[in-house]
Protein backbone atom coordinates (compact mmCIF):
# COMPACT_ATOMS: atom_id res chain seq x y z
CA UNK A 1 0.00 0.00 0.00
CA UNK A 2 1.30 3.41 -0.94
CA UNK A 3 1.42 6.20 1.62
CA UNK A 4 -0.49 9.14 0.28
CA UNK A 5 0.71 12.62 1.07
CA UNK A 6 -1.93 15.18 1.93
CA UNK A 7 -4.16 16.44 4.67
CA UNK A 8 -6.56 14.26 6.56
CA UNK A 9 -10.22 15.12 6.74
CA UNK A 10 -9.80 16.01 10.41
CA UNK A 11 -7.03 18.52 9.65
CA UNK A 12 -9.10 20.19 6.94
CA UNK A 13 -12.13 20.47 9.25
CA UNK A 14 -9.97 21.92 12.03
CA UNK A 15 -8.61 24.62 9.70
CA UNK A 16 -12.13 25.48 8.51
CA UNK A 17 -13.36 25.79 12.11
CA UNK A 18 -10.44 28.08 13.03
CA UNK A 19 -11.02 30.29 9.99
CA UNK A 20 -14.75 30.59 10.72
CA UNK A 21 -14.16 31.43 14.41
CA UNK A 22 -11.60 34.11 13.55
CA UNK A 23 -13.95 35.55 10.88
CA UNK A 24 -16.79 35.81 13.40
CA UNK A 25 -14.46 37.50 15.90
CA UNK A 26 -13.36 40.10 13.34
CA UNK A 27 -16.90 40.79 12.12
CA UNK A 28 -18.13 41.21 15.70
CA UNK A 29 -15.69 44.09 16.25
CA UNK A 30 -17.10 46.16 13.38
CA UNK A 31 -19.97 48.50 14.20
CA UNK A 32 -23.06 46.99 12.66
CA UNK A 33 -24.70 50.31 11.92
CA UNK A 34 -24.39 54.06 12.18
CA UNK A 35 -26.25 53.85 15.49
CA UNK A 36 -23.43 51.73 16.87
CA UNK A 37 -20.87 54.20 15.53
CA UNK A 38 -22.68 57.03 17.33
CA UNK A 39 -22.69 54.99 20.53
CA UNK A 40 -18.97 54.20 20.28
CA UNK A 41 -18.09 57.84 19.52
CA UNK A 42 -20.17 59.12 22.44
CA UNK A 43 -18.70 56.58 24.84
CA UNK A 44 -15.18 57.41 23.69
CA UNK A 45 -15.71 61.16 24.17
CA UNK A 46 -17.40 60.60 27.54
CA UNK A 47 -14.48 58.50 28.80
CA UNK A 48 -11.89 60.97 27.52
CA UNK A 49 -13.61 63.89 29.25
CA UNK A 50 -13.70 61.94 32.51
CA UNK A 51 -10.02 60.97 32.23
CA UNK A 52 -8.89 64.49 31.41
CA UNK A 53 -11.01 65.89 34.25
CA UNK A 54 -9.28 63.49 36.68
CA UNK A 55 -5.87 64.29 35.17
CA UNK A 56 -6.53 68.03 35.63
CA UNK A 57 -7.35 67.56 39.30
CA UNK A 58 -4.44 65.20 40.01
CA UNK A 59 -1.77 67.08 38.04
CA UNK A 60 -2.90 70.63 38.81
CA UNK A 61 -2.98 71.58 35.13
CA UNK A 62 -5.77 73.13 33.09
CA UNK A 63 -7.18 71.57 29.94
CA UNK A 64 -9.78 72.51 27.37
CA UNK A 65 -11.93 71.07 24.63
CA UNK A 66 -12.57 72.59 21.20
CA UNK A 67 -15.62 71.27 19.40
CA UNK A 68 -15.65 71.58 15.60
CA UNK A 69 -19.19 70.77 14.49
CA UNK A 70 -18.48 71.28 10.78
CA UNK A 71 -15.53 68.90 10.64
CA UNK A 72 -17.05 66.51 13.21
CA UNK A 73 -14.00 66.68 15.46
CA UNK A 74 -13.07 67.20 19.09
CA UNK A 75 -9.64 68.58 20.05
CA UNK A 76 -8.28 68.45 23.59
CA UNK A 77 -5.81 71.21 24.47
CA UNK A 78 -3.63 72.03 27.44
CA UNK A 79 -2.81 75.44 28.89
CA UNK A 80 0.93 76.11 28.94
CA UNK A 81 3.06 79.17 29.53
CA UNK A 82 2.86 79.94 25.81
CA UNK A 83 -0.92 79.60 25.58
CA UNK A 84 -3.13 76.73 24.47
CA UNK A 85 -1.30 73.75 22.97
CA UNK A 86 -2.57 70.46 21.60
CA UNK A 87 -2.62 67.79 24.30
CA UNK A 88 0.44 65.59 23.82
CA UNK A 89 -0.35 62.70 26.17
CA UNK A 90 -0.76 59.55 24.11
CA UNK A 91 -3.08 57.79 26.54
CA UNK A 92 -5.76 60.47 26.08
CA UNK A 93 -5.64 61.04 22.34
CA UNK A 94 -5.72 64.74 21.52
CA UNK A 95 -8.16 64.54 18.62
CA UNK A 96 -11.31 62.54 18.13
CA UNK A 97 -12.62 62.70 14.57
CA UNK A 98 -16.03 61.22 13.81
CA UNK A 99 -17.02 59.43 10.58
CA UNK A 100 -18.86 61.46 7.95
CA UNK A 101 -22.14 59.62 8.67
CA UNK A 102 -22.36 61.20 12.14
CA UNK A 103 -23.41 64.70 13.21
CA UNK A 104 -22.35 66.72 16.28
CA UNK A 105 -24.68 69.18 18.01
CA UNK A 106 -22.85 71.30 20.60
CA UNK A 107 -24.44 73.67 23.07
CA UNK A 108 -22.83 75.50 25.96
CA UNK A 109 -24.91 75.17 29.09
CA UNK A 110 -25.41 77.01 32.32
CA UNK A 111 -27.04 80.31 33.05
CA UNK A 112 -23.87 82.32 32.46
CA UNK A 113 -23.92 81.39 28.76
CA UNK A 114 -27.56 82.07 27.99
CA UNK A 115 -27.36 85.86 27.45
CA UNK A 116 -24.47 88.07 26.57
CA UNK A 117 -25.20 91.16 28.65
CA UNK A 118 -21.82 92.81 28.33
CA UNK A 119 -21.57 96.54 28.53
CA UNK A 120 -18.64 96.66 26.08
CA UNK A 121 -17.52 94.54 23.16
CA UNK A 122 -14.94 91.93 24.21
CA UNK A 123 -12.61 92.94 21.37
CA UNK A 124 -9.08 94.05 22.29
CA UNK A 125 -8.18 97.73 22.23
CA UNK A 126 -5.14 97.24 19.99
CA UNK A 127 -4.27 95.08 17.02
CA UNK A 128 -3.42 91.60 18.34
CA UNK A 129 -1.97 90.38 15.05
CA UNK A 130 0.59 93.15 14.98
CA UNK A 131 2.18 91.89 18.19
CA UNK A 132 1.70 88.18 17.60
CA UNK A 133 4.93 86.26 17.09
CA UNK A 134 3.49 82.89 16.17
CA UNK A 135 0.05 81.59 15.54
CA UNK A 136 -1.60 80.09 18.61
CA UNK A 137 -4.56 77.82 18.93
CA UNK A 138 -7.80 79.63 19.67
CA UNK A 139 -9.05 79.16 23.22
CA UNK A 140 -11.30 76.17 23.84
CA UNK A 141 -15.05 76.43 24.26
CA UNK A 142 -14.98 74.07 27.25
CA UNK A 143 -12.56 74.54 30.15
CA UNK A 144 -11.53 71.58 32.30
CA UNK A 145 -9.80 73.21 35.25
CA UNK A 146 -7.49 71.85 37.93
CA UNK A 147 -9.99 73.00 40.57
CA UNK A 148 -12.43 70.36 39.30
CA UNK A 149 -14.63 72.86 37.50
CA UNK A 150 -15.83 72.06 33.98
CA UNK A 151 -17.74 74.40 31.67
CA UNK A 152 -21.31 73.07 31.48
CA UNK A 153 -22.27 71.85 28.01
CA UNK A 154 -24.27 69.31 26.04
CA UNK A 155 -22.91 67.38 23.05
CA UNK A 156 -25.23 65.23 20.97
CA UNK A 157 -23.88 62.67 18.52
CA UNK A 158 -26.27 61.05 16.06
CA UNK A 159 -26.43 59.62 12.52
CA UNK A 160 -27.38 62.09 9.76
CA UNK A 161 -30.50 60.14 8.83
CA UNK A 162 -31.90 59.71 12.35
CA UNK A 163 -31.47 62.66 14.73
CA UNK A 164 -33.77 60.95 17.23
CA UNK A 165 -31.06 58.31 17.82
CA UNK A 166 -28.89 60.85 19.61
CA UNK A 167 -26.36 59.97 22.30
CA UNK A 168 -25.87 62.93 24.66
CA UNK A 169 -22.97 63.86 26.91
CA UNK A 170 -24.10 66.34 29.53
CA UNK A 171 -21.76 68.22 31.85
CA UNK A 172 -23.76 69.95 34.54
CA UNK A 173 -22.93 73.10 36.49
CA UNK A 174 -21.92 71.02 39.50
CA UNK A 175 -19.25 69.26 37.36
CA UNK A 176 -21.10 65.97 37.01
CA UNK A 177 -20.45 64.29 33.64
CA UNK A 178 -23.24 62.06 32.34
CA UNK A 179 -23.91 59.98 29.24
CA UNK A 180 -27.48 59.51 27.99
CA UNK A 181 -28.60 56.89 25.48
CA UNK A 182 -31.22 57.72 22.82
CA UNK A 183 -34.59 58.29 24.49
CA UNK A 184 -33.05 58.40 27.98
CA UNK A 185 -34.01 61.49 29.96
CA UNK A 186 -32.46 63.25 32.91
CA UNK A 187 -34.34 62.60 36.16
CA UNK A 188 -34.41 66.36 36.89
CA UNK A 189 -36.12 67.26 33.61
Amino acid sequence: MKQSRGFTLLEILLVLVLISVSTVAVIATFPSSQKDEAKLAAQSLFQRIQLINEEAILSGRDFGLRVDELNRAFLFVELSEDGWKTLEKRQFGAELKLPSELVIDFQLGGNAWVKDERMFDPEPLFDQEMFAEKKQLPPPQVFILSSGEVTPFVVSIHPKQSPTESWRIVVEENGQIRLFAPGEQDEKA
